[in-house]
């Protein structure tokens, strides 16, 4: 069968043969066992009404024994033959072309220079799933492949609920993932339903297909990183930054790093993804030895280095090793997966990799007691280096979060906030998403090297002419993306789809969108996908991290989230999604996001306009009314350009007067 046909069969009368576990794919953890015997029970004839009935017999014994090996149904056996990445949208057989588009980036998200789990249907941060099982990704892609431009369809938590009468300008898809009913919103209640396979966890945009591999987070550490270094007044040259993770997400920090300028030094236990990250040139260099690290530091320090180095092994070590070698570390943070801390994403020190993961699934409890003793630990040497004036951010993977609710010493002196600020609510908060400023990205739908360069070479243009009539308060915020289009070929970003990110605000989307529209309008580069990571200005309503620095105490509401995919899906947005859960936790954050295929049609021209300045000033003027000063500068320009926008502003409160009560 050609791979259109596989695509067009979905799930196929005839089973195919069952499939050998493949011990060179990186896969996800076992699951703990969580369910009661009624519960298997459920998740097994949940799992078969996927199946004509002929095939129950055949299915059941297997699903039974993945679900005890596992602790999911997986439905390895319907894995398909074809190879998993983006092809050139022309290569899917699909009736409308923005059907095609979601096939493409689906097919990107599992894609095993991608994915983290990709047998398992995880793009990154252990349990971002597209899909819960193989059948629910065949069923889909058969759905986008027949559907037409009035038709709408609907996924809920990875199942494809099925095809439902729109109209042109209606989304062609929605997302939800997650959205459980706020009292079943606790870790135990995902594993739960999870295993039942009736939700599941999306993160941000692995459930709303729009990951682009680390390249997104590759940029959004770099600004981190030298803002970072601006706040405390240091060069990156020669200087330190320390932090641990190399999976999904995290495995862009020691790109980061590098363009940034600095030493890089980022721990991680599991060895498979470590030689990984070291074959994409993604580190520099692998040390296994503390001492041998100690030495290396030094000398890149003595040397004023640029480098990236991994060390196979926990980061605790790394920070307690540091403080006893007086090795300075001059920024410090942690982008293990701490959202998911009892299932693979943060590894406790003292034990294997391999012990790890075996007392994870049989010895739940043990393993959590471990965990959170290595992040007391983690945070005592912390804390000592901090004292040496190391700077210390909380890269918003719930790190802060957890090692509070481990009794770590990481209060402040109230008993009510944190010793150490979140990097949005420190770094990105005042000085990107007030602005506006966040992760704008796109794919170049014909998968052509040529087109993205095209398209590099256009944004470019467009920002280097925005900046010229751009107010002073937005000018390095310019110049740094400015910066990274021009170096992003050279530094080789590009893993899977032909794509790229750039932080920009409402005017710089529009502008570049629209100049991307007419260059295929006029032949020169075929069709475009426009998203975002769902971090950002708009779409994430998450108290620890994105809207961490909101402080009107509206920072546990989710409003904007949801105004946010409502406002997009009525102005022109190709698909939406929105998720319970993301980078800091299920139940902790709520957030969402969205895709737009570009065609060069004045239709597209349209949508583009007036769905992208919504998609920011949305949480442009949420963060004013909170009376974030670089907002409300923000959302006055925004008026002043825009007529019909007419935002309630905060009328500010003199401070003697309420200290005089």
């Amino acid at each position: 069968m050609t791979f259109k046909d596989q695509i067009l069969e979905g799930i196929p009368n005839q089973l195919p043969q069952p499939k050998p576990f493949d011990a060179n794919i990186n896969h996800a953890p076992k699951r703990k066992s969580i369910l009661s015997k009624a519960e298997e029970t459920l998740a097994l004839k949940n799992a078969l009404r996927y199946f004509d009935k002929k095939h129950h017999a055949t299915l059941l014994p297997e699903f039974k024994n993945e679900l005890d090996m596992y602790g999911r149904i997986y439905m390895y056996r319907l894995r398909p033959d074809y190879k998993m990445y983006a092809r050139p949208i022309n290569d899917y057989p699909a009736q409308s072309k923005q059907a095609a588009a979601i096939m493409l980036m689906i097919q990107n998200n599992l894609d095993y220079a991608v994915a983290q789990h990709p047998h398992e249907l995880i793009t990154y941060g252990g349990n971002g799933a597209v899909f819960s099982n193989w059948a629910q990704y065949r069923l889909t892609m058969k759905y986008l492949a027949e559907m037409n431009d009035e038709q709408t369809l609907t996924m809920y938590s990875g199942h494809p609920m099925g095809l439902f009468p729109s109209h042109k300008e209606a989304p062609r898809v929605v997302v939800t993932n997650g959205m459980m009913i706020p009292n079943y919103s606790k870790p135990d209640d995902w594993e739960k339903f999870n295993a039942l396979g009736v939700t599941q966890y999306g993160q941000m945009t692995a459930g709303s297909y729009m990951y682009i591999g680390p390249q997104g987070i590759v940029h959004g550490t770099t600004i981190t990183v030298l803002n970072g270094f601006r706040k405390i007044k240091k060069e990156p040259k020669g200087h330190l930054f320390v932090t641990s993770g190399l999976g999904g997400m995290s495995g862009a920090q020691p790109k980061a790093g590098n363009i940034a300028g600095c030493i890089t030094v980022c721990a991680e236990v599991n060895p498979k993804i470590t030689q990984v990250r070291l074959d994409q040139g993604w580190i520099d260099e692998k040390i296994t030895d503390l001492n041998q690290l100690v030495d290396r530091v030094i000398k890149a320090k003595a040397e004023k280095e640029t480098i990236s180095i991994a060390y196979l092994g926990n980061i605790v070590d790394v920070w307690e090793t540091f403080d006893k070698a007086n090795i300075h570390i001059d920024l410090g943070s942690d982008q293990t997966s701490l959202h998911n801390p009892w299932a693979g994403g943060y590894y406790p020190a003292d034990l294997s990799f391999k012990e790890a993961n075996v007392m994870m699934a049989d010895n739940p409890e043990l393993f959590k007691e471990k965990v959170q003793e290595t992040l007391r630990r983690h945070t005592a040497a912390i804390n000592k280096h901090t004292a040496k004036g190391t700077y210390f951010f909380d890269y918003g993977n719930a790190f802060l979060l957890e090692a509070s609710r481990a009794g770590a010493d990481i209060m402040a002196e109230n008993g009510i906030d944190f010793r150490y600020p979140s990097y949005v609510q420190d770094i990105m908060g005042p000085m990107c998403f007030d602005y506006g400023f966040g992760p704008f990205r796109w794919v170049c739908a014909s998968g052509k090297p040529e087109d993205l360069a095209k398209t590099d070479a256009i944004a470019c243009q467009v920002l280097e002419d925005i900046k010229k009539q751009s107010p002073p308060e937005i000018q390095q915020q310019m110049a740094d993306n400015i910066q990274w289009i021009k170096g992003a070929q050279d530094n080789k970003l590009v893993v899977g789809s032909q794509a790229r990110i750039l932080y920009a605000d409402a005017e710089g989307r529009m502008k570049i969108a629209e100049a991307f529209n007419q260059a295929i309008k006029n032949g020169e580069i075929d069709t475009i996908i426009l998203g975002r990571d769902h971090h950002d200005v708009s779409g994430t309503d998450s108290p620890y991290r994105e809207t961490s620095n909101i402080y009107d105490g509206s920072r546990f509401t989710a409003d904007m989230a949801i105004q946010n995919v409502i406002g997009d899906s009525f102005r022109g947005a190709t698909w939406v999604s929105i998720h319970n859960g993301g980078g800091v936790g299920w139940g902790e954050v709520v957030n969402g996001g969205f895709g737009m295929v570009l065609d060069g049609s004045k239709e597209a021209s349209k949508r583009l306009k007036q769905m992208l300045f919504w998609d920011v000033n949305n949480g442009i003027s949420r963060r004013s009314w909170a009376r974030n000063d670089e907002a409300i500068f923000a959302i006055k320009r925004a008026m002043a350009i825009e007529p019909n926008l007419r935002v309630t502003l905060p009328n500010l409160v003199d401070e003697d007067l309420l200290n005089s009560l």
